[in-house]
């Protein structure tokens, strides 16, 4: 397995959230821009696990909203970096919805996010040492 893999995989970030009456819009589901948050701030811890650089958001990409996400529902996020370059690196996250009270869960959201890392003064950096 390569160094990259290697860091892929423990840089992996799971969240666990619930679905609160104050993150959800008017069809009592939660509301598409906290999921957008929420998917950020994963990919971001994981973005910044994989590098140990300071990275920041610069794109997203191909988000898919399958199914609607009720109040009263677990989430999981699971962000992965799935691509690398020479400043960057994009990350995967999927979110999944459980239901509190049954095993049913399923995959309900999928996006990419690219980050770079930036020096001091805030501009580009190698996102790993060569």
């Amino acid at each position: 397995m390569s160094e990259i893999e290697i860091l892929k995989n423990k840089s992996e970030t799971r969240i666990f959230k619930a679905v609160f009456p104050n993150t959800t819009n008017h069809y009592d589901t939660l509301f598409g821009g906290t999921t957008l948050h929420m998917m950020d701030e994963a990919s971001f811890i994981c973005a910044t696990r994989f590098s140990r650089k300071k990275m920041v958001t610069v794109s997203t990409d191909k988000i898919d909203f399958t199914t609607p996400i009720p109040q009263g529902s677990i989430v999981e996020l699971v962000a992965r970096v799935d691509k690398v370059g020479r400043s960057s690196c994009v990350v995967k996250t999927e979110v999944f919805m459980e239901d509190m009270y049954s095993d049913d869960r399923e995959k309900v959201v999928t996006g990419y996010f690219t980050f770079v890392a930036i020096g001091e003064d805030k501009k580009p950096i190698l996102i790993l040492s060569e």
